[in-house]
């Protein structure tokens, strides 16, 4: 596997600071990734990225090329510069979409459009349809598109999901989900699109866990329903901050998933959030618990690190930490890591098997690849997670209506409708 791969990233916000571009970077190290770009509205998040110390402290002596450049003005901006550079790839490299979830939809398009495969934050886009064009599209051009629904990698919900295959919880029937971003986000970015208009905390954060319940037993959600409590932005902008979602399934098993923006920011979490599922057996009960933020670890500093929380932080070693190595700076470990890496691989091996095929046999190959990722069901492709589409699509259509229960219907094409409709 000699060929590198490059890869550009668009946005240049939290998740590209926070996991993305170490993990790229990580990458790039170990010799799978070549040039990588990172392309912005503007240069101030590029420049934040840029002069990241913690980030140059474990990458010593790694770039990225800005778009625009680290020298623009900060009150210019460019709403169409990611065309531009994605135009000017070399086909079939990797491009990495971090935007807002409304525009997912179109950068992801445009890179299938620019012969280039893909890895995109969840959700992949907010509507099936949508879900179902881009899968299409993608395996026509034998183009992987993967989809950052890192929980999958959890290796606590790896071992969930086999232990569900042997049998040992029996069949779900209740449970309760919960993830409650910090209150600091509010004064973020967040404030310029998280409106109520765009998408609220059960579409951003709670889809996590749809995707994940259907990870470890394989049911269908059927009916969804989400009540959402707005609020107003520092910029005077509303938006949702909290939604509790009730999700049914195909078997009549029902999880609540509550999220918000709202942990205290001077919490020991990060945030808060959890996982609880109730099993019916044969004469007894089956119960898996996952309490996600706090894993057995503590910590005190001396001042606070830069981290959400207090000086005493509940950490969670598991999902995306910087550790010592045996090579220089230090190495990202976590399932958050391992997540990126996975569809980073792919891209990365099918293009080395291809090399030297001829143009059919190549396409047909990089199609069989695409195949067997989507039956394998770990990585998140459009085919194995385009459920949650229809989740979304629902929730988003249920918390504009107050509430009401939308139920899913998975003829051919699958349908959303109004309860009692």
């Amino acid at each position: 596997m000699s060929t590198k791969t490059n890869v550009t990233i668009v946005g240049g916000g939290m998740i590209t600071n926070d996991l993305i571009l170490p993990s790229i970077y990580n990458l790039q190290r170990s010799g799978v990734v070549g040039n990588i770009d990172i392309c912005a509205l503007n240069s101030p998040p590029l420049k934040q990225l840029a002069e990241n110390k913690e980030i140059a402290q474990a990458f010593p002596g790694q770039s990225f090329t800005a778009h625009p450049a680290l020298s623009e003005p900060a009150e210019n901006s460019n709403a169409d510069l990611y065309k531009t550079v994605l135009a000017a790839m070399p086909p079939r490299q990797a491009v990495v979409v971090a935007m807002p979830d409304q525009f997912h939809y179109d950068v992801v398009k445009l890179a299938l459009e620019c012969d280039q495969h893909v890895l995109c934050v969840k959700p992949l886009v907010l509507h099936y349809e949508q879900a179902e064009e881009l899968e299409a599209m993608a395996l026509e051009k034998g183009l992987f598109i993967g989809i950052e629904y890192h929980k999958r990698f959890d290796r606590r919900s790896l071992l969930a999901r086999r232990h569900h295959e042997l049998g040992n919880f029996g069949e779900f029937v209740m449970g309760e989900a919960k993830m409650i971003e910090p209150y600091f986000y509010r004064s973020s970015n967040f404030q310029n699109w998280f409106t109520c208009d765009k998408t609220d905390p059960f579409v951003y954060v709670g889809c996590h866990y749809v995707d994940l319940v259907q990870f470890i037993t394989g049911l269908r959600p059927v009916g969804i329903s989400v009540v959402g409590v707005k609020g107003k932005f520092p910029n005077g902008n509303e938006g949702y901050m909290w939604a509790n979602g009730r999700v049914i399934y195909e078997n009549g098993a029902v999880l609540s998933v509550t999220d918000g923006l709202g942990y205290p920011d001077d919490g020991a979490g990060s945030n808060e959030q959890s996982l609880t599922m109730y099993f019916e057996g044969k004469g007894k009960t089956g119960m898996l618990k996952h309490n996600d933020q706090f894993r057995g670890v503590s910590h005190c500093y001396l001042d606070e690190i830069g981290c959400a929380g207090s000086t005493f932080n509940y950490v969670n070693p598991d999902f995306y930490r910087l550790v010592p190595w045996e090579g220089e700076g230090y190495k990202p470990v976590g399932y958050g890591y391992e997540s990126v890496a996975a569809t980073i691989n792919m891209i990365h091996r099918i293009e080395s098997e291809v090399t030297g095929l001829g143009d059919e046999a190549s396409l047909a190959h990089r199609q069989t690849c695409i195949h067997e990722t989507d039956e394998k069901g770990i990585i998140a492709t459009p085919a194995n997670s385009k459920t949650n589409e229809l989740v979304v699509e629902a929730a988003r259509a249920s918390i504009l209506d107050g509430g009401r229960e939308y139920r899913i219907t998975y003829s051919t094409p699958p349908t959303i409708q109004p309860l009692g409709a």
